[in-house]
């Protein structure tokens, strides 16, 4: 009996160990959708009015609207006040996100003179955060290179201005 008791105990163990050698676990999958980045234009780009020279000249236009000139270009207080463009962000709160600005942009007149804005500049400048509401303003500013006797007339550009924002 002690024989068939001793197999028993081993025919046993080897069923037990032979039961604990492999083992299964299960995880959770998860995916968030956050909310998409948007940009939206609450402000256009506005140089101002100005009168030009014999010589050639810039503006700066900064992100708070204030703007100087160089070389052959008067900045005058009448007439088109001057203003940066100016972007609201909204998306996810508290999320960060890229800027990016275009590398220059070209005004023209009723016919075909031109003048050439470059030297983007913004706050933020190439990162924002979202605040805990999920908004952001994005103010931009820029160089406008003024011609010698430029023409007069009102120079323009409706689509060029474009301002990329996405989620880092």
């Amino acid at each position: 009996m002690k024989k068939y008791s001793l197999i028993l105990t081993f025919a046993l163990f080897c069923v037990s160990i032979q039961g604990s050698a492999q083992a299964t676990a299960n995880a959770t999958t998860t995916a968030e959708i956050i909310a998409p980045i948007t940009i939206t234009n609450v402000a256009n780009m506005n140089f101002g009015t100005l009168a030009t020279a014999t010589t050639a000249g810039t503006v700066d236009l900064a992100v708070d609207g204030g703007r100087t000139s160089t070389g052959g270009v008067t900045l005058s207080s009448t007439g088109t006040a001057a203003a940066a463009a100016s972007f609201t962000v909204a998306g996810d709160a508290n999320a960060t996100y890229s800027v990016t600005l275009p590398s220059s942009v070209t005004l023209t007149d009723a016919t075909t003179n031109t003048m050439t804005v470059d030297t983007f500049v913004s706050i933020p400048a190439t990162t924002g955060t979202l605040d805990a509401g999920g908004s952001s303003t994005l103010d931009i500013g820029a160089t406008l290179n003024v011609g010698a006797d430029q023409v007069a007339g009102v120079y323009t550009n409706a689509t060029d201005l474009s301002v990329t924002v996405n989620y880092n």
